[in-house]
């Protein structure tokens, strides 16, 4: 029998509050990605060979650092930066491949995971656990990594710093290699509308309740919205955003930061592009 006194009271009017559409790129919960539970919950999904979720699915990857090594114009030797590098998935295979690799991520708990990887398979690969929007390095990289859509989640200013500090620690004609999802393919995704309760799950490890939503914009940009009450009646806020892209607006953001556009793809294998395209993969050049 469930003890009326112990029942939390729901906080409706807040609620409703957060569930208004935001301002454009407005913050959810600030670096909720660092939270304990939350990052111990990513960690296992960028592990988890049968989903792409945090990170592609291991054959993926394998396609994806085995075209990177042979088709970007890099050779065994170079340095490569790789950025959001999660637990270390496509940083350890490159590091196989005979390049010299530094990986950059803000989680503790996925550089800690890494750097044992890293040990227990004898490979060398300088991990930093830092914001990489934070990143002062000049000059000692023949190319830079951002996969699996890190580029597309930042606000535009964020986004125009970061391809900043990109081209700062890019050696002159480096280059810079990412992907970006695209309309497409979140139309297919479609809205979130949804909630439902758990004992426990990602977001928090008691019980709590989950209400889904989502948003779109003009320009192509998405929101995922997530109201989570727990069990004491706290509220929490998470949002990840993401702003989609085509073929034009990414050469024209790349271009106006300082970055030639050389080839792009359907995805970083080297599947053929087509307008159709759930992603683009993009190889682009600092220019100076």
């Amino acid at each position: 029998m469930v003890d009326q006194n112990a029942l939390q009271p729901l906080d409706i009017i807040s609620i409703c509050r957060m569930s208004e559409k935001p301002p454009l790129f407005a913050p959810g919960e600030p670096r909720f990605w660092t939270d304990p539970h939350i990052a111990s919950q990513m960690l296992k999904a960028h592990l988890d060979p049968d989903v792409d979720a945090a990170s592609r699915r291991p054959e993926i990857i394998e396609r994806t650092t085995g075209w990177i090594a042979q088709h970007s114009g890099l050779k065994p030797g170079d340095a490569i930066l790789d950025l959001g590098c999660g637990p270390g998935l496509y940083a350890l295979r490159l590091a196989k491949a005979g390049f010299q690799v530094t990986g950059v991520d803000f989680s503790e708990n996925s550089i800690h995971y890494a750097l044992e990887e890293a040990h227990r398979q004898g490979l060398q690969v300088d991990y930093r656990c830092q914001d990489y929007l934070q990143l002062e390095d000049q000059s000692l990289y023949d190319a830079a990594l951002l996969i699996f859509g890190d580029f597309c989640a930042l606000s535009p200013d964020h986004r125009a710093r970061l391809l900043n500090r990109v081209h700062q620690a890019l050696k002159p004609g480096g280059r810079l290699i990412l992907d970006v999802s695209t309309p497409a393919l979140h139309r297919k995704v479609k809205l979130k509308n949804n909630w439902y309760a758990a004992d426990g799950g990602f977001w928090k490890p008691g019980p709590h309740l989950v209400l889904e939503q989502g948003y779109t914009y003009p320009g192509d940009v998405f929101l995922d919205q997530y109201i989570v009450l727990d069990g004491d009646g706290k509220i929490s806020l998470y949002r990840n955003w993401f702003q989609a892209y085509t073929a034009e607006s990414i050469r024209a953001e790349l271009e106006s930061n300082h970055f030639k556009v050389e080839s792009l793809w359907s995805d970083l294998a080297g599947t053929p592009f087509t307008p159709e395209s759930d992603w683009i993969g993009v190889v682009a050049v600092r220019q100076p």
